[in-house]
């Protein structure tokens, strides 16, 4: 397996508390890879090392498989990054912000008029950077991060402060690249409803520690809905079901299907009818996404 971005036991301490704890982190090439968390769990210090912008007290960090420690000005090279609010000449227009930049990149001139196209601000080129919108300013900071044609692109909390039509702008961007330029992607956020509609992978930190990485779809498994039966003597009905070999959990005196097809459902009812118990109530119990984050990261504050 080809990872781009391979991290091993990464650690970043200040003073006695530490930010980042033992992280292992995997990014295959070409995917969409959403770093989640609540907001102060570690994520852009992570994304810091990553840039070679902070040392870490411990641990590896390989990207293209090398390592960063060793081939720092090589790798960076091939890296592109918008961290927190990117920084513009005002007065410039957005042609001449770039150009500023590609001089010290050593890029070609074409490849501005190549990036504008890329994040649809052709059309204003020349207009002042002042006069942006909010949404305008980030996408030209993508813009700025595409110009020496990165591999990897490390946005950090690209979304942050801009309504929803600048959110859907630059979330349909970042879903365009992979495809239209084999890009790999690391991006991070603190909403869940914004990574599902992005990532193909998701690594969730808090405190500092990676409690998941997986697939959006294994995280979706987690936020698989369930069927409750309220009914009379629940225990008693419960052990019916399950002798007639129907999957289900009873707490609370509370029934609940694991396997949740009108099929099923309509079998358990069925049973339980014909087996004398009373049906009160059938409902679908809907875990969304975001109640799974938060029920992970409580889970990992607990312990």
């Amino acid at each position: 397996m080809e990872y781009v971005v391979q991290t091993e036991n990464l650690s970043k301490r200040f003073g006695k508390e530490n930010a980042v704890a033992g992280l292992d982190m995997k990014i295959r090439k070409g995917e969409i890879y959403g770093f989640l968390g609540p907001n102060g769990a570690g994520k852009t210090t992570t994304i810091r090392m990553l840039l070679g912008l902070m040392k870490s007290t411990s641990g590896t960090i390989h990207i293209f498989q090398k390592d960063l420690r060793k081939e720092r000005i090589n790798i960076l090279k091939r890296v592109g990054s918008l961290v927190e609010n990117p920084s513009y000449y005002p007065h410039l227009t957005a042609y001449e912000n770039l150009e500023a930049l590609r001089k010290i990149l050593g890029v070609s001139k074409t490849r501005i008029h190549e990036v504008l196209e890329i994040v649809r601000l052709s059309d204003v080129a020349n207009k002042k950077v002042k006069g942006f919108s909010l949404g305008m300013k980030q996408r030209l900071g993508i813009a700025a991060s595409l110009l020496n044609n990165p591999e990897l692109l490390i946005l950090d909390e690209p979304t942050n402060g801009l309504d929803p039509s600048g959110i859907i702008e630059i979330r349909n961007l970042i879903k365009r690249l992979p495809s239209e330029t084999g890009m790999t992607i690391l991006i991070s956020s603190h909403l869940l409803t914004e990574i599902d509609q992005m990532a193909t992978t998701v690594g969730i930190v808090t405190k500092g520690k990676m409690i998941f990485q997986d697939s959006i779809e294994a995280l979706r498994m987690y936020a698989q809905q369930k069927v409750l039966l309220k009914v009379s003597d629940s225990e008693q009905a419960w052990c019916s079901l399950l002798r007639k070999g129907i999957k289900a959990d009873w707490q609370d005196d509370i029934i609940l299907l694991s396997e949740h097809s009108n099929r099923k459902v309509a079998k358990a009812v069925q049973t339980l009818v014909q087996d004398g118990f009373s049906i009160y109530r059938v409902e679908e119990e809907k875990r969304s996404l975001e109640d799974i984050f938060l029920q992970m990261t409580m889970e990992e504050k607990v312990v």
